[in-house]
């Protein structure tokens, strides 16, 4: 693979009549009319209401004046609170420090990305050597008028002679991609559109993506994207010129993509298959120095377990993979000798689950999971250990790899207190050396601690969450506390750094990160733990992380909020739903909150295989049970809630949180407020510096109003 480092799978929205919005500062807000329609659908014989289907049409005029109403709200709710602004400009200052990315070496230059602090994008940058000066060579601000247009992916040919790059616009997972020249800085008129869940593999004068069919629906951002194909393009030539290269129309729901070997010589076909609920992949391979037209297999049908090429030994391939190893291991692939029981073990499988490994200058650099930090080790390509990388500290690392003839390989460290580094390892030597350090404004490392602590769920499972806070707090109950969570999709919840969130811990909050099953914290099995049938563990783990941070004197209810992201924003619905006495806030952000017809938009219907699906009793039975927009009480005093989405969004579609607003709304029995925060020219993340701080300020306001924190300024 051209960066060459496998990472697991982990993973990626009718006719109104609306009252004029008013806003009581101490009073039940008044929310706009939403209209209930007569709708009902029976699954396995239980009929299902779903009086706001309407709200999925995001598109129609009615549902347009919805969101502006639902806006003026917000808009106006926020605008009262008196530190918002004051906020706003703090963030804005901690903010504001170089960014880079690790570099990465094609030939004799160097690649890598900088932000100067605030700027909307970051840039693309090369130069000569490590000290030599660097140029531009893509800058996405440039992109759009706004600052909103992303670089969404960038890879060189192997001579370095061309770059293909895309733009995503406004946050949309849809790409549109580029050629140009490198030396130059010209842009051909290489133009490739529809590029979806695609990388750009190059093989000599093209390279592979992958691509739906124009949409025939009008709106791009909720149609369900079906019939997904490989093409060959060759650099220079129009689209409709391009090579079919892989399609499966008997199966519209699967994804097909293809990536490279660095020396070129192989192309590797993934094949997955999630919409059916499989978790794995079937992987394929053609020889391209032999000009191969068909795909030879490696694994010929998708199933649960999970493939990856790390890179290729000469013929060989050096594979990681979760088959008959929960916690992963890395095997060579023998084309000339492919059954299973010939494929030999490089690395066994081990207690700590492994979390990447990839290949540099004639090694094998991996990493494993030890209580959800990071442990790195170098390996000769036939499985013996050569050193352990000794990292600053308890946190997380990535990025090891490089090319076959590097010297130097570079990857990052942070942790919750310590500001993303990149380091350099010489691999002759052995010896990691500091490369780059921010300098973060008004921080000082020492000021902070950060604990792992060990919690009991419901069922008696062993659940580890990360507490970050001021030194010298007092453990009396009174400290404003955010609870995150994630769990989900095989996805770990890393010991990461925040700028951002140095604007609530200055001010005396906790943070908690919990690491609930559903995660890839503790492999398979622990991810498995929480899926399908089982997804209620994920939410008794983050109940059961909230009643220890109360039982231990960190926090109460008063002053305990609890933030989730898309699959996390579903995380927070539901407790909030079985648990509203427990939190005081909510912050569900671009979440999956209808359960039942989640797989009916966009590529929704890859989240069947860790969600299940409501076409399956079983699985509808436990969907029916925890989804948020059908499990919201008449008559309960709910948490302040902000929801957040935005018009862009084309992975979990508006309508998730539209649906769940209104229904919230409707039912909410307490005085405290249901708002949603709905932005434009973003997607399922801030779409540019500005609009992450806009937002940040917004949901740090909004949990500091509400848990009765004054900022200090």
């Amino acid at each position: 693979m051209r960066k060459r480092v496998f990472l697991r799978a982990t993973l990626v929205a009718v006719v109104l009549v609306f009252l004029s919005p008013v806003v009581a500062s101490a009073q039940k807000l008044q929310y706009p009319t939403t209209k209930k329609v007569e709708q009902f659908d029976t699954y396995h014989g239980v009929k299902v209401a779903d009086p706001y289907r309407w709200l999925e049409d995001e598109k129609s005029p009615e549902v347009v004046r919805w969101v502006e109403e639902q806006n003026k709200v917000t808009s106006a709710y926020l605008g009262k609170i008196p530190f918002r602004d004051q906020v706003r400009v703090r963030l804005e200052k901690l903010f504001n420090y170089p960014k880079y990315s690790s570099p990465f070496r094609r030939g004799e230059y160097y690649f890598f990305s900088k932000n100067e602090g605030l700027q909307n994008q970051s840039v693309l940058y090369m130069q000569k050597g490590l000290d030599g000066t660097p140029e531009v060579l893509l800058d996405p601000n440039k992109f759009s008028a706004e600052g909103t247009t992303q670089l969404a992916g960038f890879a060189l040919s192997k001579d370095a002679k061309y770059a293909s790059f895309c733009k995503a616009a406004g946050g949309s997972d849809w790409r549109d991609c580029y050629v140009m020249e490198v030396a130059t800085r010209k842009q051909l008129a290489d133009e490739l559109k529809w590029v979806k869940v695609s990388g750009m593999a190059w093989a000599g004068d093209g390279f592979y993506y992958s691509r739906y069919d124009a949409p025939k629906s009008g709106n791009l951002m909720t149609a369900t994207n079906e019939g997904h194909k490989v093409y060959f393009h060759k650099v220079g030539t129009p689209q409709e010129q391009d090579a079919l290269v892989y399609e499966d129309k008997a199966n519209p729901q699967r994804f097909h993509n293809v990536s490279t070997t660095e020396d070129e010589r192989f192309a590797i076909l993934n094949i997955s298959d999630r919409g059916k609920g499989k978790k794995g992949n079937a992987l394929f391979f053609r020889d391209l120095s032999k000009d191969d037209k068909a795909w030879t297999p490696i694994v010929a049908e998708v199933g649960d377990d999970i493939y990856g090429v790390i890179d290729n030994a000469g013929d060989k391939f050096l594979l990681q993979t979760n088959q008959g190893a929960p916690n992963w291991k890395v095997v060579l692939f023998d084309p000339k000798n492919p059954a299973e029981s010939n494929w030999k073990t490089v690395l066994a499988e081990k207690a700590e689950p492994l979390q990447s490994a990839g290949t540099g200058g004639g090694k094998l650099f991996v990493t494993y999971l030890k209580d959800v930090t990071t442990r790195a080790y170098v390996y000769s390509l036939d499985g013996k250990l050569e050193n352990e990388v000794e990292l600053p500290g308890l946190g997380v690392a990535g990025g090891f790899g490089g090319n076959k003839d590097d010297k130097l390989i570079f990857y990052s460290f942070s942790s919750f207190n310590f500001p993303p580094a990149i380091y350099r390892y010489d691999i002759a030597t052995k010896k990691t050396a500091l490369f780059r350090t921010p300098t973060i404004p008004d921080f000082k490392a020492e000021g902070f601690e950060t604990r792992q602590v060990f919690y009991t769920s419901k069922d008696g499972t062993r659940v580890p969450m990360f507490l970050v806070h001021k030194k010298g707090i007092k453990l009396d109950g009174t400290n404003p506390t955010l609870l995150y969570g994630y769990g989900g999709f095989n996805s770990v919840t890393a010991p990461g750094f925040s700028a951002l969130r140095l604007a609530l811990l200055e001010q005396g909050f906790v943070y908690a990160s919990a690491n609930m099953r559903g995660g890839g914290e503790y492999g398979e099995k622990w991810h498995e733990a929480g899926t399908k049938l089982k997804k209620q563990n994920v939410f008794d783990d983050f109940i059961a992380a909230g009643e220890w941070l109360i039982a231990n004197k960190y926090t109460s209810p008063q002053k305990l909020a609890i933030h989730g992201v898309s699959n996390g924003g579903l995380l927070v619905g539901a407790v909030a739903n079985q648990r509203p006495e427990l939190f005081k806030a909510v912050i569900q952000q671009a979440g999956v909150m209808d359960m039942l017809r989640f797989h009916k938009f966009t590529i929704g219907w890859n989240w069947i295989a860790d969600y299940g699906s409501a076409d399956n009793p079983e699985e509808f039975k436990a969907l029916y049970a925890y989804s948020p927009i059908h499990n919201v009480r008449d008559r309960v005093k709910y948490p302040a809630t902000l929801i957040t989405t935005a018009d862009h969004d084309d992975r979990v579609v508006p309508g998730h949180s539209f649906k769940y607003a209104a229904v919230l709304q409707e039912k909410q029995a307490g005085d405290n407020p249901v708002l949603i925060r709905i932005d434009t020219k973003s997607g399922h993340g801030a779409s540019s510096t500005t609009k992450a701080i806009e937002q940040s300020a917004d949901i740090y306001s909004f949990l500091m109003h509400n848990l009765g924190v004054t900022p200090k300024y």
